[in-house]
């Protein structure tokens, strides 16, 4: 028995992670003006934030063919797949999925809600990938991969609410209040949806606020895997990564970013911990 394992664009891992790994990629797509291009293989995250100033991109899931088309390949060298992708709550990519599966012969796809994005969905494709290259089955991954939801934890802060407000991701009225009071409201995924956790009202208690969490579930005991993103703020990452390293020296670290899709519905300056119990 032979898996493949594919993940979406939005976990933005690297092309080097995804060869060595075997994960294949299937990306979304950012439109400025009537001009569409491939997440991550088009488009690159640099690019993105100098075009991004000046005019505000739309975004959508994968075209269903393109899912096909994908299986349909892996499908002449696998028994089976498994499609890792970002939140059903914000995208309907996870659907797409759902929906080519009944497309495709010659491999049983298994679609894998992971009620998340960025760097934390990634998590699980590369523990997929680990074990699909160990030789598990399909089964035995996807078993894993919820037990994995039991600890995934991600906490963010975003510099204006309203761009996920127009994205339709978090209500008008909470962007509305949170301009009003200048609050860095911290927000994180409930039910596979974007929702506030606290409000904060500076961005450094924001952040500090997000150490504390993660402090909490080392303090819980095992060993725990996380990764600082950041929107266009390499810099401001990379010294909060130090800080946490100096904070939680048992805990493995890593820097990752909010890219093209993810960054249109949070904004430049957008700031994120993930973590989850290895």
């Amino acid at each position: 028995m032979k898996t493949a394992i594919v993940t979406d664009s939005t976990a933005y891992l690297p092309e080097h992670v995804r060869k060595a790994k075997n994960i294949e990629m299937i990306p979304l797509q950012v439109t400025f003006n009537q001009e569409s291009y491939a997440e991550e293989e088009e488009l690159h995250v640099d690019d993105f934030y100098k075009k991004v100033s000046s005019t505000l991109p739309k975004t959508s899931q994968p075209p269903l063919g393109e899912f096909v088309n994908l299986y349909n390949k892996l499908a002449e060298n696998h028994d089976e797949i498994i499609s890792i992708h970002l939140s059903s709550g914000i995208s309907g990519t996870f659907n797409g999925s759902v929906q080519a599966n009944d497309l495709v012969e010659g491999a049983a796809v298994y679609s894998f809600d992971s009620e998340i994005s960025c760097a934390m969905q990634g998590f699980y494709a590369v523990k997929a990938a680990e074990m699909a290259n160990s030789g598990e089955n399909a089964a035995t991954i996807i078993a894993e991969l919820n037990e994995m939801k039991k600890s995934m934890r991600a906490y963010f802060m975003v510099e204006d609410l309203m761009h996920l407000s127009r994205g339709g991701r978090l209500s008008n009225a909470q962007a509305i209040v949170g301009g009003m009071l200048q609050i860095k409201p911290l927000l994180h995924f409930k039910e596979k949806v974007i929702v506030p956790f606290e409000k904060i009202r500076t961005r450094k208690k924001a952040m500090k606020r997000i150490g504390d969490l993660l402090k909490d579930d080392v303090r819980a005991g095992g060993q725990i895997q996380a990764t600082v993103i950041h929107a266009n703020r390499p810099e401001e990452a990379e010294k909060w990564m130090e800080q946490l390293k100096l904070e939680c020296p048992e805990v493995e670290f890593g820097i990752s970013y909010f890219g093209p899709v993810i960054g249109t519905h949070l904004g430049e300056g957008a700031m994120g911990l993930g973590w989850v119990r290895k």
